[in-house]
Parts: structure tokens; C-alpha cells; sequence
């Protein structure tokens, strides 16, 4: 039996909850009646948190998997003294809104990540107890503990039906995350209907085969059984926790254990049969008793005493360790220290030159000698993309180094590694990334070949989505990587990639242009950053012959111009545009159209949204609008550039999939030939 105040307070969150979804006539109410009871004794019994300073980085975070629960959350965050108004609860759902249909970091006070599309909260999760796991390994020293916090998540069906939320539980288990505890709203019933006819595995011993600590309570209204599972959750330190707590969708109401109480208000006369069967008042909706207000307020007092604490603590520790401390505030407030970019090589002129995937790891292991916020990994591929960090170790469980260990690759491993080892897991590896960065400290990069980037679009989308600074470097940027073939071969994924906002893409198109890349994609700092590297060698520009590749900073620059030496017009009579190893090309073919009495310029494009940011007065004078004779150069497919070449321009680009031949081979019978750009561009002269 509840206590009265306890049952109290969970039916306040209930009905608030109802109440906004009633009055917004849009939204979930099923998991807020269900699951309102665990999400009371974690936030008033476990989360150690602050409402008056959502931002103290020893908080607990919390994520909200199942999104479409936000009313739960927005009623949280009220009754818990965040700068949340019960104003704001009656505007759940509407224009303008502190209180969106799921939760929006940044948008909402105390909202840690964005979520909604199932699955991305648990693996999100996931990032956040890794980036709690390094922080505490780097900077914890013994007598001073400034990292010591907790990730939890509140998940549903659908998030453990996800394939990224498998591949996040996979990697945490093997790391022994022992400090992310996620809570299942286990109450048998999906959006379409009972569990039975999708999802009938046995989700315990899935997450124990995972390596997690399984517990589970079977009566989801047992406060002291909920609270129990969390110390116990809390208690093993080796193992990240599911507890698998039973509850009914839709508790009280008449559609209770019923789809139709998943994503639909209840109603007027549903609130009204609800309210009355769990003794609550029909009227007035909002109903915020104040001895349940009370009770719940006692979170900032709480919180407040926590982060005190925590500033003595951090007050010793800056003393005993003023330079760590000075590392770790750097870290946490995102700033790139002084000098982080002042051993990132210069290329000397090379007609052979090197891939932009080698020249990116080069530049990549310049700068994390002195940015110790900088890791991340890849999806089991770091000898193919040069993103391994030498030096800076694997973020891995402590192995004991023993006879067993000694010489091997586990030898050494540590939480403080920097070189995170994904797995291939690239939705995870990208969902997991976006919660590094918005646990703060990092800046964080995952890597894989550029065809992967469609099993991570959903958690890029999210990185834009929210603003999060994460990097994302991808390789084998085109049909050039060769034999490997159309499976792995992009064609439409520049395109589709660059129709995301938020979002930039960069792809450089030399060594000294991936230098400069890198250093635009750290300083960028309130969006994700994509780099689209060859492996495929091209040559390194004699910037004493082609423009400085500071040019790259403005998304595209005159790289050179072909002047006619009889004529006093400065404009060109035809302009070549290309991206990434395409710009050798135009540039092979502009010296044959110059030597034929042609005046070209060659524009390097690496990036479209960088250029769009530019005055409209940089971008003419880089394409003036009187060259209507345009010819743009990618190894993809052609849409979007119409933007740039204009109705009488053209592009070369490919419009069908690749196929298994060498590099060479394929350049050629795609036409990417100097004949063959020459002759496309004599065709638009000559029209």
C-alpha cells in the first residue's frame, strides 16, 4: 500500500499529463498513466539533479527513450522546480511552445537529449555513460571524486525492438557500463497492438546474453519494489541494469491495457472515468495539489546541497590539480585550447599526393596531441579510415595485465582511452556520438566508409536536429575506391546528406584542404560536421600556382583562373566547378580549354553550406552571374548543383550505380576524362 502523499504525487504527474494531452487533443497518454509511479520514485528517490542549474555537469542525466511520453516529463520538470510553468504544460503541443511533441534539447529546460524515433534515447544513453565513464577515469584522482554521476533511461517496447537500440545494449554490456540503468515500461502493448504479434523473445535473458543485470518488478504501482530494483541497479558496478517493470498502458482509464490508449487523448468523458476511478478531482484540469507540490520542490533544496558539495569538492581538487582542473573546464565549456592547432602539418606540392583519408589521419592525430576533448572511432575500420588516435589508448573495461594479457591487444585498457572501438554498429556508433557531445566534454567523431552514412541518417538527422557538435568522417567518398563495387560504392549519399539542415559537409580535395577542413569542422561548434574523404591518392596542389586552401573556409573559392592574355575582359568565358578529388580534374582539363584560347576559371566547392553562409556580394564575385557557361564535376549524382550552373550550365556527375572494376577503369567509363570534361565544355561554349 502507497502512502497517501506518494500516491498523491504520482497521480498529480498522471493527471497533469492527461490533462495536457486532453487539452492539446494530440499526444500519449497511455505511458504517463502507466509509468508515472517508476518515474516518481526515480526522480524523488535516486536522480541526483539540480532544477535551479539544469547544466551542472555532475548531474544525473536522464533520458526519456519513448519520447512520445513527454507529457511524463514536462510534468517532471515542472513539479521539480525547473524554469518549466504550468502556462507552459497548457501549451503542450502548440505553436511557440517550451512544451513540443516529444522532447527537444535545448528547447526545453532540464530535456537532455532529443528523442522520439525509438531506440536513439537507449543509445544515446549509452554515449552519455561512456562520456561519464571517461571523464571520471581522466580526471578523478584519489581523495578527489569530481566525476561521479548516473545515466538513467526510461524505454518501451518499441525502443528494444529497434535494430540501433540492440547495437548500443550490445557495446554497453561489453563495456560493463555499470552506471547506466535503464527502466522498461514493460506493459505488453504497442502503438498497433498487443506485443504477442511482434515481439515475443524473452527481453531479460536478451539483455543478460548483452552482459546486463536484469531485474525485474512485477507490479508497476510498488513503489518499494521500484526502489528497490534501483538500489540493486545502483549496487552493481560492472554490469549496466534493465529493470523490467510490469506496468498497463493506459492504467485506470477504460482503454487501460489497450493500443487505443498508446498515441490518442482519452477524452472528456475518458478523463472523467479515469479521474474517478484512480479518486482523483474531474475538475479543475491542472490540479496541482500543494502538499504534492512540496513534497516534489524538495528537489531543488536537495539538488542545491549536491552541486554545493560538489563546488567544495571542485575547490580542492583545483588547488591540488590546478592544471587538470584547467583541462577539465576547458573540456566543459567547449573551448579549443591555445595552440590546438599549431602542429597540424602543411603539405609540401605533390603530383602523386595522398588520399585525403590518409592526409585526415595525419592532421586528426596533429591536433588530439593537444585536444584532449577530441575522440571517437570508428565502425571496425580504423586501418581503412586512418582515425585511429596512436597513443591516447582504448576506452575499454580495466583488465588486470597479466601473464594472460601481457602482449595483447586488451593489455592496458582503460576508461581514460580515447580510441573508442564501435563494433560494426554504425547507427549505434552515430547515436552514441550525439550523446558524448550532449553530455558535454567532448567533441566526439565516429568514422566509417561514406555508404555507411545511410545506416546512421537517423541519428545525424538527430545531431542537426539538436545542434550537436559531432564529427563525422567518411571515407571511400565515391565509385573511385574501385573493386569493392556498387555495394559499396556512393552515388546519391553527397546529395542526400546535404538536404539535411544544420548539417555541413565537406569534402576537401586535397591534402592541405583536409587540413584546413578539420580545423573548420572543430571550430564549428552548434552543428554536426561531415568530412568525405578519397582513398583513392590525388595530388597535392602547389598552392604558389592555385589559391591558399584558407579558401576552403568560405565553402568555395577561385582555386585559379585561365585568363585569355589578348582580351581586357576579366571574366572567364567558362567557369569548371568540382569537389574533392573531381578538382584535379577540371584542373587537367582547364589547362587544355587555356591552351586552345580559352579563358577558364576553376572553382573549388568543397562545401555548399559553408558557400551559402557567405554574402551574396563573395558569392557572385566567385560565380559571377554574367558566366552563364557553368560546368560542375562529382562523382555523384548531379541533383542539387542546378543551384550553382543555372539553367545553361551542365553536370557531370553519376546518375547510376556503381560496378567492380579498378579505379581507373571506372573513371573512365563514367567519363570522368580530361576528353571527356573538355568536350562537355566546349559543348556549352558552342550553345
Amino acid at each position: 500500500m502507497s502512502d497517501p502523499l506518494d500516491q498523491q504525487c504520482i497521480n498529480t504527474l498522471r493527471f497533469l499529463s492527461v490533462d495536457m494531452v486532453q487539452q492539446a487533443n494530440s499526444g500519449h497518454p497511455g505511458l504517463p498513466l502507466g509509468a508515472a509511479p517508476m518515474a516518481y520514485a526515480l526522480w524523488t528517490r535516486q536522480l541526483k539533479h539540480h532544477p535551479a542549474n539544469p547544466h551542472w555537469i555532475d548531474r544525473d542525466r536522464f533520458v526519456l527513450s519513448a519520447g512520445h511520453g513527454s507529457a511524463l516529463l514536462y510534468s517532471l520538470l515542472h513539479v521539480t522546480g525547473y524554469e518549466l510553468s504550468l502556462d507552459d504544460l497548457k501549451q503542450f503541443r502548440q505553436w511557440g511552445s517550451k512544451t513540443p511533441g516529444h522532447p527537444e534539447r535545448g528547447h526545453t529546460p532540464g530535456v537532455e537529449v532529443t528523442t522520439g524515433p525509438l531506440g536513439q534515447g537507449l543509445a544515446h544513453a549509452v554515449g552519455m555513460a561512456i562520456g561519464e565513464a571517461h571523464l571520471a577515469a581522466s580526471y578523478n584522482r584519489d581523495g578527489h571524486t569530481l566525476i561521479d554521476h548516473h545515466t538513467w533511461a526510461i524505454v518501451s517496447d518499441g525502443d528494444l525492438m529497434e535494430g540501433v537500440a540492440s547495437e548500443a545494449a550490445s557495446l554497453a554490456g561489453h563495456l560493463k557500463l555499470g552506471k547506466l540503468i535503464c527502466l522498461y515500461d514493460d506493459n505488453y502493448v504497442t502503438l498497433a497492438g498487443a506485443t504477442d504479434i511482434t515481439f515475443s523473445e524473452d527481453r531479460a535473458k536478451r539483455f543478460e546474453a548483452y552482459g546486463w543485470q536484469t531485474i525485474s518488478v512485477t507490479d508497476g504501482n510498488d513503489l518499494a519494489a521500484i526502489n528497490a530494483a534501483l538500489e540493486a541497479a545502483r549496487a552493481d558496478t560492472t554490469r549496466p541494469s534493465l529493470i523490467l517493470v510490469r506496468t498497463h498502458l493506459g492504467f485506470g482509464s477504460p482503454e487501460q491495457d489497450s493500443y487505443k490508449a498508446h498515441g490518442s487523448p482519452l477524452g472528456v468523458d475518458g478523463v472523467k472515468k479515469t479521474k474517478e476511478k484512480l479518486g482523483w478531482p474531474v475538475e479543475p484540469p491542472f490540479l496541482l495539489p500543494q502538499a504534492a507540490l512540496t513534497h516534489f520542490r524538495q528537489a531543488i533544496t536537495r539538488g542545491a546541497k549536491a552541486e554545493a558539495e560538489w563546488n567544495g569538492r571542485l575547490d580542492a581538487y583545483t588547488k591540488a590539480y590546478p592544471t587538470l582542473a584547467k583541462e577539465l573546464q576547458d573540456r566543459l565549456t567547449g573551448e579549443l585550447p591555445a595552440g590546438w592547432d599549431t602542429d597540424i602539418p602543411v603539405f609540401p606540392a605533390d603530383t602523386k599526393g595522398l588520399a585525403t583519408r590518409v592526409a585526415g589521419g595525419k592532421v586528426m592525430n596533429a591536433i588530439a596531441a593537444k585536444l584532449p576533448a577530441l575522440g571517437g572511432g570508428s565502425a571496425d575500420l580504423d586501418p581503412s579510415t586512418h582515425t585511429a588516435l596512436k597513443g591516447l589508448g582504448d576506452f575499454n573495461p580495466i583488465v588486470a595485465v597479466n601473464e594472460d594479457t601481457q602482449g595483447s591487444d586488451s593489455a592496458g585498457w582503460s576508461y581514460a582511452g580515447r580510441n573508442l572501438h564501435f563494433g560494426v554498429r554504425e547507427h549505434a556508433m552515430g547515436a552514441i556520438a550525439n550523446g558524448l557531445a550532449a553530455h558535454g566534454g567532448f567533441i566526439p567523431y565516429g568514422s566509417t566508409f561514406l555508404i555507411f552514412s545511410d545506416y546512421m541518417r537517423p541519428a545525424i538527422r538527430l545531431a542537426a536536429l539538436t545542434g550537436l557538435h559531432v564529427l563525422h568522417v567518411f571515407t571511400h567518398d565515391s565509385i573511385a575506391l574501385g573493386e569493392d563495387g556498387p555495394t559499396h560504392q556512393p552515388v546519391e549519399q553527397l546529395a542526400s546528406l546535404r538536404a539535411i539542415p544544420n548539417l555541413t559537409l565537406i569534402r576537401p580535395a586535397d591534402a592541405n584542404e583536409t587540413a584546413i577542413a578539420w580545423k573548420v569542422a572543430l571550430e564549428t561548434r552548434d552543428r554536426p560536421v561531415l568530412l568525405a574523404l578519397t582513398r583513392q591518392d590525388v595530388a597535392t596542389l602547389d598552392r604558389t600556382l592555385h589559391a591558399s586552401a584558407e579558401g576552403l573556409r568560405r565553402g568555395a573559392y577561385v582555386l585559379r583562373d585561365y585568363p585569355k592574355s589578348d582580351t581586357k575582359n576579366p571574366l572567364p568565358a567558362l567557369i569548371l566547378l568540382a569537389s574533392g578529388s573531381e578538382v584535379g580534374l577540371i584542373l587537367a582539363a582547364a589547362e587544355r580549354l587555356h591552351s586552345e584560347g580559352i579563358a577558364v576559371r576553376c572553382v573549388s566547392m568543397p562545401s555548399w553550406e559553408l558557400f551559402e553562409a557567405q554574402p551574396q556580394s563573395y558569392r557572385d564575385e566567385v560565380l559571377p552571374p554574367s558566366v552563364s557557361a557553368r560546368l560542375a564535376v562529382e562523382l555523384g549524382v548531379a541533383q542539387g548543383w542546378q543551384r550553382y550552373v543555372g539553367d545553361r550550365g551542365d553536370m557531370l556527375g553519376v546518375e547510376r550505380f556503381g560496378a567492380s572494376a579498378p579505379a581507373e577503369t571506372l573513371l573512365r567509363e563514367y567519363g570522368f576524362t580530361v576528353d571527356n570534361v573538355v568536350a562537355r565544355a566546349k559543348a556549352l561554349l558552342a550553345r
